[in-house]
C-alpha cells in the first residue's frame, strides 16, 4: 500500500492514465466507460492487489472527489438545454418527482425487508434509499454515447440524472444528520430547503457573474478562448465550494445551477468551453471512480451477502421499471421506449462518493464514542457502504455493459431521418415519418419556424443546414435519410452533396422548387422531387385510386407499405410461395427490386428471393413492423 508523498504522484499519474485507456477500450468495444473505471478500481485497489489503500491519499480525497463532483455535474448540466426537455415535458417532470419518491421509498422498504437487523434502522434503510435515487451523467451520458436512442428518452435520462444526483445527496446528508450521533439536529424539512436554497441562491449568483465577465469583459483577444474556459472551470468550483461552506452538500446543487444557467444563455466561445470541459470532466471522472472503487474493502460486500444481492434485484427489477411506467404514462414514449429506460438506470458517483463518506464519518463517531454503540454504527457504516456499492457495481456492470444489446433487442435505436427546412413541407413531412415510427430531427435557422416546430413537439437543431458541423450536430454520422427540403434550391443542392460526400449518408433526397432545376440536381446524384411534379401525382391520384391515396397518406391509420433489404439467409433462395407462409398475417409482399431489377415488379408465386434483393411489404401496420424484422433477420 502506497502512503508516502514520493509515491502519491507517480499514482496519481498512473490511475489518469489507467482512466484514459479505460475510456480508449470502451469507445472502442461501444459500451460504457464506467465499467472499466469500477474494474481498474478493484483491480489496484483493496480488494485486489492493494497498491490503493485507506491511506493513500490521506484525508484529501473527500476534498479531492467533492471538486471533482463539482466538475462533473457542472458539464453534466451545461449540456442540458430546456429545448431539449420539451421533448418529454411531463415525463421528464414526473421522473424527478414521483418517480424518485418511489425510487426512494421503494429502496428503503427494499433494504429494511432484505436485512431484518436491528443496526438497520428505518433511518438507515431511508438513507441507502436517498443514496441510490441518484442515477447521474456519470454514468447515463456514457451510455447515451453509444446507445443513440430517440432524443425524447436522452432528454429524460439525462434530466432526471442531474436533477436527482442533485436531489439525492440533499436528502441523504439531511437524513444522514439522524443517523449520526455527531451530527447537529434540524428539522429535516428545513435542512432540506436550507441546502437546496443555498445551492439555487450561490449558482445563479456565479452563473451571472461569469457571464458578465464573458459577455461584456475584455479577457485579452489573442487569448480570450482559453481565458473563457479557464473562468467557466473556476465558476464550478467556486460555486461548489461557497455554497459547500455555507451548507454542507449544497455545492452539488450550486454547480448544477451555475452550469444550467450559463449552458442556456447565448455567450462567447460556446464550442470552446464545450470541449475543454468535456476532456477535463473525464480525466476527473476516470481518477475519481478509479480511486473510490479502490477504497473498497472486500469485506464491505460480503458483509452484505445475501440481502445486498436482493436488494439490488429489488432496485433494477421490481422499483426502476415501476417507476419509469408510473412516470410515463400517457406520454408520447413506446414501451419499447420505457422498457429500456427501466433497464438502464444504472447509479454513479454522487452515491459512491457521498456513501464513503458518511461510512468514514460513522466510524470516526464510532471511535470517539465506544462501547455497545461503536459495535452498531461500525455495523451501519459496513452495511451503507457494502450495499450502496454492491448496486452501483451491479447496475453498472449489468446495465452499463448490456445497454447496447438491451437497445437493439428493444429496437430503441432507429437510425436519424434528418430534415433541413422546417416549413410547412418539412413539418408534413417529419409528421408522417414520427407517424412511423422514425427518429425525425429538424434543422431551420428562422426561430419563428422553430418554436412552431418544438410546439408541436419535433426536435429541432437551430442552424444552417448547409454547414457541416450543424448536420454533424443534428446527427448526420447515424443519419440513414438526409431530406434537403428548403425554398431554396441552391441551399438544397448543398446540403445534399454534404450529406453524401461528407457523411456518406445512404438516402438523399432534395426538393426542387424550380422544374427546370430538376435535371441539374440529378446529373449529381441526388433524388430529386419537384414541387409542381409531386402536387400532380397526388392530384392523380385523389383522382385515378382515392381508396389508396388515403390509405397510404392518412396519419394514424391502420396500414403501411416499407421496403427492407433480404438479408435474413432463411428466406435466401425461396420463392415468394415458400416466403408467404413465414411473413406474419395482414402482410404479403407487393414488389421486387434491387440490382437485379431494371425496375420494381410484382413478383409471382415462384420468384425466388435472393441476398440483396428489395422487398416492399404491404398489410396491417405491426404486421408490416414484425415482416420487417424477418426478412432483414433482426
Amino acid at each position: 500500500m502506497a502512503g508516502s508523498s514520493g509515491l502519491l504522484i507517480p499514482l496519481v499519474a498512473g490511475i489518469i492514465g489507467l482512466g484514459v485507456l479505460a475510456q480508449v477500450l470502451a469507445a472502442r468495444l461501444r459500451v460504457p466507460s464506467i465499467i472499466f473505471y469500477l474494474l481498474v478500481g478493484v483491480i489496484i485497489g483493496q480488494p485486489g492487489l492493494g497498491i490503493i489503500g485507506d491511506g493513500t491519499f490521506g484525508g484529501a480525497l473527500s476534498a479531492i472527489v467533492g471538486l471533482a463532483v463539482a466538475i462533473i455535474v457542472f458539464e453534466g448540466a451545461y449540456h442540458l438545454r430546456f429545448d431539449r426537455l420539451r421533448e418529454a415535458p411531463a415525463a421528464t417532470f414526473r421522473l424527478v418527482t414521483v418517480g424518485a419518491a418511489i425510487a426512494l421509498v421503494g429502496t428503503a422498504i427494499a433494504v429494511k425487508l432484505a436485512f431484518n437487523s436491528a443496526a438497520v434502522s428505518w433511518n438507515v434503510a431511508f438513507l441507502i434509499g436517498a443514496l441510490l435515487v441518484a442515477t447521474g451523467p456519470t454514468v447515463i451520458t456514457p451510455i447515451l454515447n453509444v446507445v443513440p436512442v430517440r432524443d425524447r428518452v436522452a432528454a429524460a435520462l439525462e434530466t432526471e440524472g442531474i436533477v436527482n444526483d442533485v436531489t439525492a445527496a440533499i436528502i441523504a446528508v439531511v437524513i444522514f444528520e439522524t443517523v449520526n450521533p455527531a451530527a447537529s439536529s434540524e428539522g429535516l424539512l428545513r435542512a432540506f430547503a436550507l441546502r437546496l436554497g443555498t445551492g439555487l441562491l450561490v449558482g445563479l449568483l456565479v452563473a451571472g457573474v461569469v457571464y458578465y465577465l464573458l459577455q461584456y469583459v475584455d479577457l485579452s483577444p489573442g487569448d480570450a478562448p482559453r481565458n473563457s474556459r479557464l473562468l467557466v472551470l473556476a465558476g464550478a468550483l467556486i460555486a461548489y465550494a461557497g455554497a459547500n461552506t455555507i451548507a454542507t452538500e449544497a455545492g452539488v446543487a450550486a454547480a448544477a445551477t451555475a452550469g444550467m444557467a450559463l449552458g442556456n444563455v447565448d455567450h462567447p466561445y460556446e464550442e470552446d468551453i464545450e470541449e475543454f470541459k468535456g476532456d477535463i470532466t473525464l480525466l476527473v471522472l476516470s481518477f475519481v471512480f478509479i480511486a473510490l472503487a479502490a477504497q473498497l474493502e472486500l469485506a464491505s460486500l460480503i458483509d452484505v451477502g445475501l440481502s445486498g444481492i436482493i436488494v439490488v434485484l429489488a432496485v433494477a427489477l421490481v422499483i426502476r421499471p415501476l417507476l419509469v411506467f408510473v412516470s410515463t404514462v400517457g406520454d408520447r414514449f413506446t414501451t419499447n421506449e420505457k422498457l429500456f429506460v427501466s433497464f438502464v438506470g444504472p447509479r454513479g458517483i454522487i452515491p459512491a462518493s457521498v456513501a464513503t463518506l458518511f461510512a468514514v464519518e460513522l466510524n470516526v463517531a464510532a471511535e470517539e464514542i465506544g462501547g455497545a454503540q461503536a459495535e452498531l454504527l461500525g455495523t451501519q457504516a459496513d452495511i451503507l457502504l457494502g450495499t450502496v456499492f454492491l448496486v452501483i457495481f451491479a447496475t453498472a456492470l449489468f446495465e452499463g455493459g448490456l445497454a447496447r444489446s438491451i437497445a437493439k433487442k428493444l429496437d430503441v435505436i432507429p437510425m436519424r431521418v434528418i430534415i433541413v427546412g422546417g416549413g410547412q413541407v418539412g413539418r408534413a413531412l417529419a409528421a408522417r415519418l414520427e407517424d412511423r415510427g422514425e427518429n425525425v430531427v429538424i434543422i431551420e435557422q428562422d426561430e419563428e419556424i422553430v418554436e412552431r416546430a418544438r410546439n408541436d413537439g419535433y426536435a429541432v437543431e437551430i442552424g444552417d443546414g448547409t454547414d457541416t458541423d450543424m448536420l454533424r450536430s443534428a446527427g448526420a454520422e447515424n443519419a440513414k435519410t438526409v431530406v434537403a427540403a428548403t425554398g431554396d434550391d441552391d441551399a438544397n443542392l448543398l446540403v445534399s452533396q454534404l450529406a453524401s460526400s461528407k457523411f456518406g449518408v445512404e438516402r438523399v433526397i432534395a426538393r426542387a422548387n424550380n422544374p427546370d432545376n430538376v435535371e441539374a440536381f440529378e446529373d449529381l446524384g441526388v433524388r430529386t422531387i419537384s414541387s409542381a411534379m409531386a402536387t400532380a401525382w397526388a392530384i392523380d391520384n385523389q383522382i385515378e385510386r382515392p381508396a389508396i391515396a388515403h390509405w397510404m397518406t392518412d396519419i394514424g391509420r391502420n396500414g403501411d407499405v416499407q421496403e427492407v433489404e433480404v438479408t435474413n439467409s432463411e428466406l435466401i433462395g425461396k420463392s415468394i410461395r415458400e416466403v408467404g407462409p413465414m411473413l406474419p398475417e395482414a402482410c404479403l409482399v407487393a414488389l421486387v427490386s434491387g440490382e437485379r431489377h431494371e425496375n420494381a415488379e410484382v413478383p409471382t408465386a415462384d420468384y425466388v428471393l435472393e441476398a440483396g434483393d428489395m422487398v416492399t411489404l404491404l398489410g396491417r401496420r405491426e404486421s408490416v413492423r414484425d415482416g420487417m424484422k424477418l426478412v432483414s433477420g433482426d
